[in-house]
């Protein structure tokens, strides 16, 4: 037997120690000796850090674990004995390229509640607590990189944007600074955001998530969850500080995940044409004295799932005279339940986490996002809708049923009739 592995009766090699399961559904059953979180508080050392990681000591202050969805691949790799369990990453030149300096915002009560703003540069915001040996890991990461878009390559060659040396370089690709962010919810404010008592809000998510978290419903003393759900990207095209700055022009697109079209390119909906303008919109901003934003959402299929979505497309393309922009939203209904299940409540944290307080040039037609953002007290000065160039043909039934069924557009909206004819070009299109 070595010392990092055991062997079971048929030969597996298993991580040592994992013969004994310990209990995490009451506070009685764990040395419990972690900072308290202070959600809210204006400084790190008072707000306290977010310990979701076992460590050899037990010492978690949250429910969950931290990498979100990726935490189950991380078991798996624990369980074959190729990924040691009590493993504490060194941190040593991780630090943000471009470090975010502490908002208003994040310290005001309700306005940011699914992501942990001081989970970018835990050493420097929590070093006395590293000193004490928490296994604290970053739940946010910034670094920079350069795009290579064929759409941009495209928009140079148009005259649309301009090789500058600063912020597109000579082969035509586009700098940007990238800022992954994992969510970390705080369950008071999802609960409050929502208009649900916190019991019921923690109940439902005990149930719907088949038990796999018990502190939900028997530890109400702990108040984050790190939730194994996808994480959040942000694509800064210009300075990260001007992104709080009033007087500096903002031009943002807000996006929700959609492989099929932003990385394998199906013509059945408007998402990677959106979402290539957006940048372009960004970059050309950025290049006139402002700043650009374009945020990446991980909720494919309206968070209704890619196997889903397929299962509408089917219905949408064999119904009784084919897909109709008039039935566009109810086949969805038909499969999932219902239409949307995006509720874009949560997505202004991302904006409030930079202290964005005015969205001078937003690219969204979707009325959901735009009630989100301003209802969390951002101004919206313009709303954009994609050019009519930009969407494909096979997506014209989708742009039309977003238009009749109040989503912004500068357009004429078609209706009665006009709407009927919408359809798409087959199932195999």
């Amino acid at each position: 037997m070595s010392d990092s592995k055991n062997h079971s009766s048929n030969g597996v090699n298993r991580p040592k120690g994992f013969d004994h399961i310990r209990l995490t559904s009451h506070a009685i059953e764990m040395p419990f000796n972690a900072p308290e979180i202070h959600w809210f508080a204006a400084q790190p050392n008072e707000r306290g850090p977010v310990i979701g990681t076992i460590s050899d000591k037990q010492q978690r202050n949250c429910i969950g674990s931290h990498s979100g969805s990726y935490s189950v691949y991380r078991a798996l790799s624990i369980a074959s004995g190729k990924f040691p369990a009590t493993h504490k990453p060194d941190l040593a030149n991780t630090h943000p390229t471009d470090l975010l300096s502490p908002q208003a915002s994040w310290s005001e009560p309700g306005k940011i509640i699914s992501l942990d703003p001081w989970g970018a540069n835990i050493v420097d915001a929590f070093g006395k607590y590293l000193e004490q040996g928490y296994n604290i890991q970053p739940s946010i990461a910034v670094t920079q990189a350069y795009l290579k878009l064929p759409e941009i390559y495209e928009a140079i060659k148009l005259g649309r944007l301009q090789v500058d040396g600063k912020f597109i370089n000579q082969a035509g690709d586009i700098k940007v600074t990238k800022v992954a962010i994992d969510p970390v919810w705080y369950l008071p404010g999802i609960a409050a955001r929502f208009g649900l008592e916190e019991g019921t809000l923690r109940k439902i998510l005990f149930r719907e998530t088949g038990g796999m978290f018990p502190e939900l419903v028997t530890r109400s003393d702990l108040k984050v969850l790190l939730p194994p759900i996808g994480s959040t990207t942000a694509y800064v095209f210009g300075a990260i500080s001007d992104l709080a700055k009033d007087n500096v022009e903002l031009t943002c697109r807000v996006h929700d995940e959609c492989n099929g079209s932003d990385v394998f390119g199906s013509d059945i909906c408007t998402c990677r044409p959106y979402l290539t303008h957006g940048i372009e919109e960004a970059v050309k901003t950025a290049q006139h004295g402002g700043v650009g934003l374009v945020v990446y959402y991980r909720k494919e299929g309206r968070a209704l799932g890619e196997v889903t979505k397929f299962l509408v497309y089917n219905a949408r393309k064999r119904q009784a005279g084919g897909d109709s922009a008039s039935t566009y939203f109810a086949r969805t209904e038909c499969v999932a339940g219902v239409q949307d299940a995006r509720f874009q409540e949560l997505m202004p944290d991302v904006l409030h986490y930079f202290g964005i307080r005015k969205i001078d040039n937003l690219h969204s037609m979707s009325n959901m996002k735009y009630d989100a953002i301003t209802h969390s007290g951002i101004e919206v000065v313009n709303r954009l809708s994609i050019p009519d160039h930009l969407i494909p043909d096979d997506a014209q039934v989708e742009i039309e049923a977003k238009k009749a069924a109040g989503y912004f557009t500068q357009d004429e909206v078609k209706t009665g009739e006009s709407l009927a004819k919408v359809k798409g070009r087959g199932l195999d299109s």
